[in-house]
């Protein structure tokens, strides 16, 4: 395979990490622009309402997407495993598989979604005057999200290439369109929550479009070959077993969303889901980082496990927990001095300003340890393990946030819905820690 490929398995690990995690984090950061712009720009120009409208639609949108980053990530671990052995042909072969699973899919997702788009709202939490704002929007990603769902597939596949530039410029094309055209249909053509929806649907595609011009290109080994779309049962069954992992995570935050926007709602209104959006985008920008570095250690580990070159993946675990949790430390310390001027970003309305400042600073409390929770699920699934991979993914959303953000709002109001997430921070990030460090205690020896 490509010399860059090989160098997994023999550059200095600090380097590898940097080389790898850098553009991850510029991707993930310019992309999360997709979601932030248009929540500033409609919060500034439409209004408090279609904050919180954006806020039920996107995890919809992005609960199918998964589906192609599930894909993208279990077939990615497959891929530099097999590269770091030597076996291309499977790596050839795990491509066109994945490549075939995610159209099915996301397709099938999409026609699902357009014949019962109001239930699924309405499931999702668009109640009261934010459903028929939300319908608008809803109606026109929707189309979308194919694209988005092949972008998402395709990115975890070019960096397990050993190319990660090239899928950080995959999710910078898109945020830079979708600035532009928020301008565009928004301000100057007054189109107003469709014209939102329009931009953020283009932007995908465009996204879509480059990756899949980058496989068609000669800058890619990993060619679309018709011959390897036909699904093998092998092969489709690890990209499940271990993108599995991804899909039942963003399976289990829609789940929280579903909850989280139920008590925002009861114990709130329209209001609390709408600081909460503003939270979540912060959150999803502030954070890229951390995920840009968890990012990052996939190909690098699942080379040197491929390989098995035991200390080699020890060294890249310590170190990307210790890079993580410095940068999770300086976002908490941005959070808790400048929240007031992040919140100005995203809407002048009174009641917003008040009572998401203190609401943020609640939710990033646990930011400093996050780190552990990404990396001790990655590493699982870089090692091809999908069942610790997939525990240690549910543990922070599904095991302890969920019930957590339903039961503390009965006796501590909204408070208990922020307090939820330090909460599920600790406990997630302790249990996490000692099933690390028993599988490399137990795995990692030296050789």
């Amino acid at each position: 395979m490509t010399e860059l490929a090989n160098d997994l398995g023999t550059q200095k690990i600090s380097n590898l990490l940097i080389k790898q995690a850098a553009p991850a984090t510029i991707g993930i950061l310019v992309m999360s622009l997709n979601m932030i712009v248009d929540t500033i720009f409609v919060g500034q120009w439409i209004g408090v309402l279609a904050i919180a409208a954006i806020t039920v639609v996107l995890p919809i949108a992005f609960l199918i997407s998964s589906i192609g980053m599930g894909i993208g990530i279990g077939g990615s671990s497959i891929i530099s495993r097999a590269l770091g052995a030597g076996k291309s042909e499977k790596a050839f072969l795990t491509f066109g598989n994945q490549v075939s699973l995610t159209v099915i899919l996301a397709i099938l997702f999409v026609i699902i979604g357009n014949f019962f788009s109001v239930p699924i709202l309405n499931l999702f939490g668009a109640k009261g005057d934010i459903l028929p704002i939300a319908s608008e929007y809803f109606g026109v990603i929707i189309y979308g999200v194919p694209f988005l769902a092949f972008a998402m597939m395709g990115n975890p596949t070019i960096r397990a290439e050993g190319k990660p530039k090239f899928a950080m410029y995959a999710m910078m094309i898109p945020a830079v369109l979708n600035i532009v055209l928020d301008v565009i249909f928004i301000k100057f053509f007054n189109w107003g929550m469709w014209g939102a929806g329009l931009a953020t649907s283009i932007s995908y595609a465009s996204c879509g479009l480059y990756i899949l011009y980058f496989f068609l290109s000669s800058k890619s080994e990993l060619k679309i070959i018709p011959k390897n779309f036909k699904l093998d049962g092998k092969i489709v069954r690890e990209i499940v077993e271990l993108g599995g992992v991804s899909i039942v995570r963003q399976g289990a935050i829609s789940i929280l969303m579903i909850v989280l926007n139920y008590s925002l709602f009861k114990y709130g209104g329209e209001i609390s889901i709408a600081v909460f959006g503003i939270i979540n985008r912060v959150m999803m920008f502030s954070l890229s980082p951390v995920m840009g570095v968890s990012q990052g250690f996939l190909p690098v580990a699942g080379y040197n496990i491929g390989a098995n070159k035991n200390e080699r993946v020890k060294e890249t675990i310590k170190k990307s927990i210790i890079y993580g949790s410095v940068l999770g430390t300086i976002i908490f310390i941005t959070i808790l001095f400048f929240k007031e001027e992040v919140i100005w970003i995203f809407t002048n309305d009174a009641i917003l300003l008040a009572e998401t400042p203190s609401a943020m600073l609640i939710v990033f409390l646990a930011t400093p340890v996050i780190t552990m929770q990404l990396i001790g699920s990655a590493y699982f699934q870089a090692a091809g393990k999908a069942l610790p991979a997939l525990f240690l993914t549910l543990l922070k959303q599904g095991i302890f946030l969920i019930p957590l953000a339903y039961f503390l709002p009965k006796y501590y109001g909204i408070s208990g819905v922020w307090w939820s997430f330090p909460i599920a921070d600790v406990l997630s990030t302790l249990i996490t820690i000692l099933v690390l460090k028993r599988e490399v205690n137990r795995n990692l020896k030296s050789t």
